[in-house]
């Protein structure tokens, strides 16, 4: 298996509005650093899993509408428990819609959203 992974990181605040998450349910920040990964068994006709460059400014373009944002604010998040593995999915989604004309392969996603946790996203 081939694969090309892309790190990028964003700021984000948000709340987790359940007593399930404690004092998380109060506005708090992360600095989440985001890995997507591109897996495929074999190479493209450029002997390339993804164009990287693409591949960064892809997920780049994504992350950008969510750096610096609270996520309670945004409405396409409105009434949602933004948990890191929610974020996960929700980026893998949109990385997903924008590389599907030109990448057959698998994708996963991974937020490391402190120095000894993790959490993400990938397909079956």
């Amino acid at each position: 298996m081939y694969f090309v992974k892309i790190r990028e990181s964003m700021m984000i605040a948000h709340s987790l509005k359940h007593p399930f998450f404690g004092p998380a349910q109060n506005v708090h920040g992360a600095t989440f650093v985001v890995d997507v990964t591109f897996k495929t068994t074999s190479l493209d006709k450029h002997n390339v899993v993804i164009d990287i460059g693409l591949a960064h400014k892809v997920v780049k373009d994504i992350l950008s509408k969510l750096d610096y944002q609270n996520l309670d604010d945004l409405d396409i998040f409105k009434g949602k428990l933004t948990t890191t593995e929610f974020i996960a999915r929700y980026i893998y989604d949109e990385v997903s819609l924008k590389v599907k004309s030109y990448f057959e392969g698998k994708i996963s996603v991974s937020i490391k959203e402190n120095p000894n946790a993790w959490a993400g996203f990938e397909e079956n």
